[in-house]
């Protein structure tokens, strides 16, 4: 089925413009919620990262301890090749599975790390990136997550620069003081472009 894979950077608004296609009925397979489900009290990467990382990176419900495990991994860069080597072939495999069953006029991916990772883009058909200024990110990601600003560009100095996002996107919605039905207007036009592509 034809894919179009969906990123951009920390609260970049993402997840709003992907609503906005699953609105219109394009199925969505979300990394994200993937890794949270194989990190969650049963998950399937939860007995691999206890054995790796010791027991006080498991929360009591049997989950991984998100705030410890995302303090070593900034810190530590063994740290978080390790949990990538654990978490990312699971999740691979997952976002295949999820794929292969979606149904709709096409597939959208949401990838925050498409472009970091690499190998992406060549299993998507289409990037769409999502763009603001990194202003913009920080004050968004301040608001929604209670961040300090140091915790905020931290986290966007390990991500790709806005300019390699864009670089590596073959479609861009513009996400930065745009109202809502601005955004619909852009994923409207988008929707009937990635229609036509994959022949639907």
């Amino acid at each position: 089925m034809f894919a179009v894979g969906i990123t951009g950077g920390i609260g970049s608004g993402k997840s709003t413009v992907a609503d906005l296609f699953a609105a219109r009925g394009v199925p969505l397979v979300d990394t994200d919620v993937i890794a949270h489900r194989i990190t969650a009290p049963g998950g399937i990467a939860m007995p691999s990262i206890a054995r790796a990382f010791g027991p006080s990176f498991i929360a009591q419900d049997g989950s991984l301890d998100r705030t410890r495990m995302r303090a070593l991994v900034f810190s530590d860069d063994t740290a978080r090749s390790r949990l990538e080597a654990i978490t990312h072939p699971l999740i691979r495999a997952e976002t295949e599975r999820e794929r292969s069953e979606a149904r709709g006029p096409y597939v959208m991916v949401v990838v925050p790390l498409l472009v970091e990772s690499g190998s992406w883009k060549t299993r998507v058909d289409r990037v769409l990136v999502v763009d603001c200024t990194v202003e913009t990110q920080i004050e968004r990601v301040m608001r929604r997550n209670a961040f300090t600003r140091e915790q905020v560009l931290a986290i966007v100095a390990r991500q790709a620069t806005r300019e390699a996002r864009l670089a590596a996107a073959d479609d861009v919605v513009v996400n930065d003081t745009v109202s809502i039905e601005t955004l619909s207007m852009d994923v409207d036009a988008l929707h009937r472009q990635y229609v036509a592509l994959a022949g639907a």
